[in-house]
């Protein structure tokens, strides 16, 4: 399954998630699909992501491992269906709103607990989760930053070709076309020779 999907497939999850058990679920599957996409990204991405990447594999990998519960022990990870990575921007901004809601429900589920063992696994799959939406963040920063160079590059490089093309208002020849025939003082051809003698 696309890694955009896979991302709306564990939103919709987790916004239908009733009581503790499936909220550390869902939490538990955030994680293991942000480990997922990091590692797809680390491997496969853009070049200028792969750093960043390889620091969200990691991340889901501890905090997934964090959520020592019956629902998440026995759970199947979705992020095993992931099948390919199609637009890293769109599947990166999914992926951050996940893991801010993630976030939130976690804070829910350890404000309401009385287990003191839950109450600190909440607490650490929530700060995993917020070292994961920072490296997210920064993978975004770089692609808008990739953006802006490539376009910085285009609009250098019509400056340099200018109005005309590659050889701007000038033309291959020389000045305003000098010795062209068209735009000349005086040329080489026979319209050039001719307007130089109008002109004597």
């Amino acid at each position: 399954m696309e890694a955009e999907r896979l991302v709306g497939v564990s939103r919709r999850a987790l916004a239908q998630s009733r009581g503790t058990p499936d909220i550390i679920a869902e939490a538990w599957q955030a994680q293991a699909l942000a480990q997922a996409i990091g590692s797809r990204l680390a491997a496969d991405g853009p070049k200028e992501l792969r750093g960043e990447a390889r620091g969200l594999s990691e991340i889901g990998g501890r905090s997934s491992g964090s959520l020592d519960h019956p629902a998440a022990r026995a759970g199947v990870a979705r992020a095993a269906q992931l099948s390919g990575l199609a637009d890293p921007r769109v599947t990166l901004t999914g992926l951050v709103a996940l893991l801010g809601e993630v976030g939130m429900a976690l804070v829910g589920v350890a404000c309401e607990t009385d287990e003191q063992g839950l109450y600190w696994q909440c607490m650490e799959a929530i700060d995993a989760a917020d070292e994961s939406m920072d490296r997210v963040h920064g993978m975004l920063r770089r692609l808008d930053e990739h953006e802006r160079e490539r376009q910085q590059d285009l609009e250098r490089g019509r400056g340099r070709d200018g109005p005309y093309g590659v050889h701007g208002a000038t033309g291959p020849y020389g000045a305003a076309g000098e010795g062209s025939g068209v735009g000349g003082t005086a040329g080489t051809t026979a319209a050039g020779r001719g307007r130089a003698r109008l002109r004597e």
